[in-house]
């Protein structure tokens, strides 16, 4: 699938890295004027200065999407910039590693304001243009955490279905409008995060590797692939799914060796 994205406008909330950036990195490829958006300024820049040496056409903007006022800003500022918003990929997340005994309620609507509570400002904001075009594509990046118990992971995890489940209700609003909204699920990836997880617990991240069905993690391009599929016109009749991307772990019944 390579389909031309030309003239279509993007924006990719968590997109200065990993499945954001390999995201960003794809539609720009394709002809998509891209506008990022993440905290950290040294790597929206890094960023953006990879994806403009390519010869992409690419926006980076600094904000915390939890100031949902912000994310509101930056959405109709993109749209009345370029005249139309066509995709939306709601990306950045949040998570905080901790038994529930030792999870502070501050943690846990810190969770639910980047994974949860953006997803629902942002997507609110894009369908007023979206619905007004007649057409457009959301897609909500979730995971494997949020549909299937994961230890220590309370907050992220309830965080994430939350948005898996909101993307279905927004899916059944949206579609008599021709927008199409999906999510998708990774599993086990090889972002920045996971190398930090794997170099301070060496022996829990090979256990967790070894569980995965195709016995490795996933690369944020493999990511991005799916991410830009459900995103294209090849996917025209797809709105409401859920689709994991995680070496089959998500079909997997796990039965101790």
């Amino acid at each position: 699938m390579s389909e031309d994205f030309q003239g279509r406008v993007a924006i990719i909330t968590g997109g200065s890295d990993g499945i954001g950036l390999a995201t960003a990195s794809l539609l720009a490829q394709r002809g998509a004027q891209v506008v990022i958006c993440g905290r950290r300024q040294a790597l929206l820049d890094s960023a953006r200065n990879s994806i403009s040496a390519q010869g992409g056409l690419i926006e980076a903007v600094q904000l915390d999407v939890a100031d949902t006022d912000a994310l509101t800003a930056m959405i109709e500022g993109v749209a009345q910039k370029y005249g139309r918003l066509d995709m939306l990929v709601n990306n950045a997340m949040s998570t905080h590693y901790a038994p529930i005994s030792k999870l502070t309620l501050e943690h846990w609507r810190k969770d639910f304001a980047v994974n949860s509570d953006a997803a629902f400002v942002s997507t609110k904001a894009a369908l007023k243009v979206m619905t007004a075009a007649g057409k457009g594509s959301i897609v909500n990046i979730a995971s494997t955490c949020g549909i299937r118990a994961t230890v220590n992971m309370a907050s992220y995890s309830a965080s994430k279905a939350a948005l898996v489940h909101f993307t279905a209700a927004a899916a059944m609003e949206a579609a008599p409008l021709g927008i199409r909204i999906n999510a998708i699920i990774p599993g086990q990836v090889q972002t920045a995060p996971t190398e930090l997880f794997s170099a301070r617990a060496s022996d829990t991240a090979a256990r967790t590797t070894a569980a995965i069905p195709m016995q490795r993690g996933g690369q944020p391009e493999e990511l991005a692939h799916a991410i830009v599929f459900m995103l294209s016109d090849a996917a025209s009749y797809i709105t409401g799914t859920a689709l994991p991307v995680d070496g089959g772990k998500a079909a997997q019944l796990y039965m101790p060796g």
